[in-house]
């Protein structure tokens, strides 16, 4: 059995990224199938409960205030319409719900107050609950779990050395105290990062590092492909090649092999051979849908009928 590493070195990590990619894919696989059953693939959806007008300068973010894009700025959604977008999700084959909010931080207000309702009767439905609100305090997490949250995604994006030429409203150590709030509040991580962002393989290794020596690995690592939307200061960033995706893809099943390692943003540029290698390189996690939040995502039907293709199903809800 493979061992569970949390000191990994930037060189390991360098000598595993830079091997020839049909070695590293086949590495990737056989650590795979050590620890998950490579014929079930969890889906997720994800689903704006409050989009646009968020005060952050995330470069890549149409939701951001400061950008001109065709991103409408809408209020706290409420409950029936949570509810009946969840209910929509888990008849088309998704065990896990996703709710997120364009704030910079949770704030104990109101809004807060409908966003646990809304966690505690997703929860009611046998669905895994996971929440991306923004940074949060040791007590918000602690009510989210209470509430019934299973997960909580909190991506890092990049590198620590490359995260200030994408973000400059809030600092990388914000991300990681978030994450470690949210462990210490006994609910499960979901970090991971996007690719093509103008970075270099070393700041992609650098992220990898970061998330391979947390105290616990994220028991969800979504792989992001940088979705250039018109209006944010990265629409003109070159296309992200599949060897990137697919190198990224199978370092992390190596470096984490217990977690989900998810096609995230992205992915309907990704033609179905490219999302193919990624799953044989250890993908086990996909979000779909008709949006990830604001862009364009694959459909549940498209989705289910490519899965199937790849003789691949539904994994089912995890609720312990």
């Amino acid at each position: 059995m493979t061992a569970i590493k949390n000191d990994w070195t930037p060189e390991e990590i360098r000598e595993i990224y830079f091997k020839p990619l049909i070695e590293l894919v086949f590495e990737a696989a056989t650590v795979h199938r050590k620890f998950h059953n490579p014929q079930k693939v969890q889906i997720a959806s994800l689903l704006s409960i409050k989009t646009g007008g968020c005060p952050e300068d995330c470069a890549y973010c149409p939701q951001a205030a400061r950008y001109q894009t065709d991103v409408d700025v809408n209020k706290l959604l409420d409950l029936d319409t949570v509810i009946g977008a969840a209910q929509k999700a888990k008849e088309a084959g998704a065990s896990r719900f996703c709710m997120g909010a364009a704030w910079r931080e949770v704030r104990d207000n109101r809004d807060f107050d409908k966003v646990l309702e809304m966690v505690t009767e997703v929860k009611k439905m046998d669905m895994e609950v996971c929440c991306t609100l923004g940074m949060l305090t040791d007590s918000q997490a602690r009510k989210l779990k209470e509430a019934g949250c299973k997960a909580y995604n909190h991506n890092i994006d990049t590198s620590e050395d490359y995260y200030g030429e994408i973000i400059s409203t809030r600092k990388y150590d914000d991300r990681l105290n978030t994450l470690n709030h949210v462990m210490d509040a006994g609910i499960t991580v979901c970090s991971g990062g996007i690719i093509g962002m103008g970075e270099t393989d070393e700041d992609r290794i650098g992220l990898l590092h970061t998330l391979a020596t947390l105290k616990k690995h994220p028991e969800s690592v979504p792989i992001n492909k940088l979705v250039r939307i018109k209006g944010t200061p990265l629409a003109d960033q070159e296309e992200v090649p599949m060897e990137s995706m697919v190198r990224m893809v199978a370092t992390a099943r190596i470096l984490m092999p217990q977690s989900m390692v998810r096609l995230s943003a992205g992915r309907k540029e990704m033609s179905t051979a490219e999302q193919f290698i990624c799953f044989m390189a250890g993908a086990n996690s996909i979000h779909s849908g008709e949006k990830l939040l604001t862009t364009p995502t694959a459909n549940f039907e498209e989705d289910l009928e490519m899965l199937k293709s790849f003789g691949l199903s539904p994994l089912q809800a995890n609720l312990e």
